[in-house]
């Protein structure tokens, strides 16, 4: 198997961490509260593609091809990742109410 870098990912987690923290600091109707809010959504968005392809790697060596492997969405990422035991159904019912979340429109 393959080994995968996962220090930008680790990366990315500890930026959101700090950043949840701040805003929760922050006062509600401040600037900073705006600044780490935005910075919370950034590194959320990072974390949800960087996990994406990390298990698009981690899934060629159960494909045919790399070629195959490329092809697959991020949603089908999640599932083979799931189906190959590599992460839980209920992780990857997780990762996929995230993505889906990520992508409604925001009301209010």
């Amino acid at each position: 198997m393959t080994d995968i870098d996962t220090q930008f990912l680790e990366r990315c987690i500890q930026a959101l961490g700090r950043a949840l923290t701040f805003l929760q600091d922050s006062e509600p109707d401040s600037i900073e509260y705006e600044m780490y809010r935005s910075a919370c959504i950034k590194e959320f968005e990072i974390i949800l593609e960087q996990s994406g392809k990390l298990l698009k790697k981690t899934l060629k060596p159960y494909f045919h091809s790399n070629k195959t492997a490329d092809k697959l969405i991020f949603k089908d990422i999640f599932r083979q990742a799931a189906l190959h035991s590599i992460i839980s159904l209920e992780e990857t019912e997780r990762w996929l109410n995230y993505r889906d979340n990520r992508c409604q429109p925001r009301t209010g």
